[in-house]
């Protein structure tokens, strides 16, 4: 299983700055510390073109994004201050989804130790999420004539608002978000399937209705492959989920999309999503756990 990984890129924020950059250090070393991965499996990404966000994103967002031109509303929207070291990783992040698309392909599944930057919208970012890179690999695979079709499962807590407006009206793109209803972001945008859930759901309440949509949702895909937004924010330890899951939740929320995947030989990209736990070591192994599922179902 090729993986993909970018936290060597520095990207300094204010003390105090509720996002935990760190987790994606700390989640590479658990894996390769814990003998879920061997070291060989994973590969540094490289920032993306620009060339490739042109598929996805504006020239007015770009330009602004890359020179550091963004207003200042634009910055709060975004959540990050600006600094040449978030361009950097913003880029590899998307390489890494890119590149963990064409190794699924291959291999039939692969993973990005960073992306799922599903609030990244065509002229803007928000929800710390810079740029959407899912969207820019789907369009990547498309252009290259690698794949026609695509669904995007998207587990995390927040709704893939972005995800949704940059596919909004493409019928070559499933998008499946199950989120927290009354979670962020509070003006949800429409996705081909939304199931919003209420506070506290609990492990048997997302569980029941993860197996109530996703086999629907997969038959009406007709996708060439899948991209699971593979968030562990839905976690009951997660400053910003509400969602109430356990760790044995989201293992077998992880099982049963995976192994949807695999019935149907569908090529499945791993992006790692949210994560907000307080102490951030449960962040850690919520998403350890994630991947050894993954082993686990396509050994």
């Amino acid at each position: 299983m090729r993986v993909f990984h970018s936290d060597s890129y520095e990207v300094p924020l204010p003390t105090g700055h509720r996002f935990p950059m760190e987790k994606y250090r700390l989640v590479r070393e658990a894996l390769v510390g814990r003998g879920v991965l061997h070291p060989g499996s994973l590969t540094e990404s490289l920032p993306c073109s620009r060339e490739v966000l042109e598929r996805v994103h504006t020239p007015r967002y770009l330009d602004a994004f890359f020179q550091g031109t963004l207003t200042e509303a634009e910055v709060r929207r975004l959540g990050f201050p600006w600094s040449p070291g978030l361009v950097a990783r913003s880029c590899a992040a998307v390489s890494g989804t890119v590149e963990a698309a064409r190794s699924a392909l291959r291999d039939g599944i692969a993973g990005n130790l960073a992306g799922g930057t599903h609030h990244g919208f065509p002229d803007h970012g928000e929800g710390f999420c810079v740029f959407n890179d899912i969207a820019v690999a789907i369009r990547a695979l498309q252009a290259e004539a690698l794949i026609r079709r695509a669904v995007v499962v998207d587990l995390d807590v927040h709704q893939g608002n972005g995800t949704a407006a940059i596919f909004a009206g493409d019928d070559s793109v499933f998008t499946f978000s199950m989120h927290g209803e009354h979670n962020f972001p509070f003006r949800k945008q429409p996705s081909t399937r939304d199931v919003g859930l209420p506070d506290d759901t609990g492990d048997s309440g997302f569980l029941d209705a993860l197996a109530l949509h996703l086999p629907e949702v997969l038959d009406t895909a007709g996708a060439d492959i899948l991209f699971f937004q593979a968030g562990v924010d839905p976690l009951a330890e997660d400053a910003l989920g509400r969602l109430s899951l356990s760790h044995a939740g989201l293992r077998e929320r992880d099982r049963i999309v995976l192994e949807a995947a695999r019935r149907r030989g569908l090529p499945a990209v791993l992006t790692l999503g949210g994560g907000y736990a307080k102490p951030l070591s449960a962040t850690i192994d919520a998403h350890v756990g994630t991947y050894e599922v993954a082993l686990a179902v396509f050994r």
